[in-house]
């Protein structure tokens, strides 16, 4: 195992996000593509809702039974380009004992774009 120190693990911008739309990426089996509401606006103060991609489609065929499920994402990675499509953060899960993915969610209700401390 590699140790990163305190100061670094400080820089991780870790939030509780909605997920509000998902379809899946053409021409693939496991891509999902998500809008996740972090609370956040746009220039104009209007909502703005977050792009990423997962990979969840082969553990979630009716993949609309994930809308309104609210999970942690890391929001300051780089923005990468999966299949033609640009993914902003990374979802958090850890594997389940079928090792499908068991998401990370608070034990109670929280704010949309809380941060993890």
């Amino acid at each position: 195992m590699e140790y990163v120190s305190y100061e670094d693990f400080k820089k991780m911008d870790i939030r509780l996000g909605t997920i509000r739309e998902v379809v899946p990426v053409p021409e693939t089996d496991k891509l999902l593509c998500c809008q996740i509401d972090f609370n956040e606006v746009d220039e104009e103060g209007k909502p703005k809702l977050r792009q990423i991609v997962s990979g969840l489609h082969e553990f979630y065929p009716n993949y609309e039974t994930l809308i309104g499920k609210q999970v942690l994402y890391i929001l300051n990675l780089e923005p990468r380009t999966i299949k033609g499509y640009e993914s902003n953060g990374m979802l958090m899960a850890v594997d389940g004992l079928d090792g499908r993915p068991v998401f990370l969610v608070p034990e109670v209700s929280a704010p949309v774009g809380s941060k993890v401390r």
